[in-house]
C-alpha cells in the first residue's frame, strides 16, 4: 500500500533548494545507486529520440545519459531551481557530444510534457518524494508507445535504525514511509505499463557518530517533510533517549544506517490501445529485451 502518511510539496522542495549546494559531497550512496540504474540500460535495446530524466537533481546521470544516447534530446526536470542551476553547470560541455538539452522545473508527478513525447523515462531516487500512482500515470501518459520507464526509489526498510531509535521516544513518525516492491508493481500495472520487472537489494552504510549520520541526511535535502510532522523543536531530553537509543545499535565502532534500494523498470505496450488483462498481466514486445550474458 502507498504509505498512510503525505508529505508536503513544499517542505520538500524548500529541502533539495537548501540542499543544492552541499548534494554533491553526500551524495556518495545517491551516486552509487545512480550508476547501478544506468548499467540497466545495457541489457535493453532502445533508440530514443527524447530521454527525461526525472528528479535530476545536480545532474549526475546527464553526462552518461549523453554519451550513451548521443542523438538524443536529453531533458533534466527537477522540483528545485537550486537543483537544475548545478545541473547545468555539470552539463555546460555536452553541446559537443551534440545532444540537445533542456533543464525544466516542474513536479515528477505533473509532468510539463505533452502525451507521447518521451521514449525514456529514467529516474533515480525521487519517486518516494511523491505519490507513486501519480508519478506512473504521468510517466506513462508521456511516454511513447515502446517507450521505457527505468527508477530506483527506497522500500520499507530504509533507515529502520532512525526509526527505530525514535519509536521508543515517541509516537511521532520521524521517517516518512517508503512504498513496497509489490504495491509499485501492482501499481505499474494498474497505470497501463507491460509487466514491470523489479528487484530489490540493501546497502548499509556506517558513520562514526549519530551526528554524522544525521548530517548526511541534511546535507543531501533528506528532512522530514511529512504533513503531519511534529512542529517545533524536538528537545535536548527527547533527543539524548533518540541518541542513545541509536548509540545502542553501534556495531564495531560504527552506526548502521540501512536503505532498501528498489529497482524497477516496465514497458508502455507497442500498440497504445494494449490496456492490462483481466488477469492484471499485459504484453511487452520481445524487441525490446535483450537477454542476460550467462555468468
Amino acid at each position: 500500500m502507498i504509505p498512510e502518511f503525505a508529505l508536503d510539496p513544499r517542505q520538500v522542495r524548500s529541502a533539495f533548494e537548501r540542499a543544492a549546494a552541499t548534494y554533491d559531497e553526500a551524495a556518495v550512496l545517491q551516486r552509487e545507486i545512480a550508476g547501478r540504474l544506468l548499467e540497466r540500460l545495457d541489457y535493453v535495446r532502445l533508440s530514443p529520440a527524447r530521454v527525461l530524466d526525472a528528479g535530476c537533481g545536480t545532474g549526475y546521470l546527464l553526462p552518461p545519459l549523453s554519451r550513451r544516447f548521443r542523438r538524443a534530446d536529453i531533458v533534466g526536470l527537477d522540483v528545485a531551481a537550486a537543483m537544475l542551476r548545478y545541473a547545468r553547470r555539470r552539463g555546460g560541455w555536452l553541446a559537443r557530444l551534440g545532444n540537445r538539452r533542456r533543464y525544466v522545473a516542474g513536479d515528477f508527478a505533473q509532468l510539463p510534457f505533452a502525451d507521447a513525447s518521451v521514449d525514456l523515462v529514467i529516474s533515480s531516487l525521487a519517486l518516494q518524494w511523491c505519490r507513486p500512482d501519480s508519478v506512473f500515470a504521468e510517466c506513462r501518459r508521456v511516454l511513447r508507445p515502446g517507450g521505457l520507464l527505468l527508477f530506483s526509489t527506497f522500500g520499507p526498510d530504509t533507515l529502520q535504525e532512525l526509526r527505530q531509535a525514535w519509536s521508543q521516544v515517541d509516537d511521532s513518525a520521524h521517517v516518512h514511509g517508503f512504498a513496497d516492491m509489490h504495491d509499485l508493481g501492482d501499481l505499474l500495472v494498474h497505470a497501463g505499463f507491460a509487466e514491470p520487472v523489479l528487484d530489490v537489494e540493501r546497502l548499509t552504510l556506517t558513520y562514526p557518530s549519530v551526528r554524522a549520520a544525521l548530517l548526511d541526511l541534511k546535507r543531501i535535502g533528506a528532512h522530514n517533510a511529512m504533513s503531519g510532522r511534529r512542529r517545533g523543536l524536538t528537545g535536548k531530553h527527547r533527543f539524548a533517549a533518540f541518541t542513545a537509543n541509536y548509540e545502542a545499535m553501534r556495531r564495531e565502532g560504527r552506526l548502521p544506517a540501512t536503505y532498501e534500494v528498489v529497482y524497477g523498470q516496465a514497458w508502455v505496450p507497442e500498440q497504445p490501445s494494449s490496456r492490462p488483462r483481466a488477469d492484471g498481466g499485459v504484453g511487452i514486445p520481445l524487441s525490446a529485451i535483450v537477454r542476460r550474458p550467462n555468468s
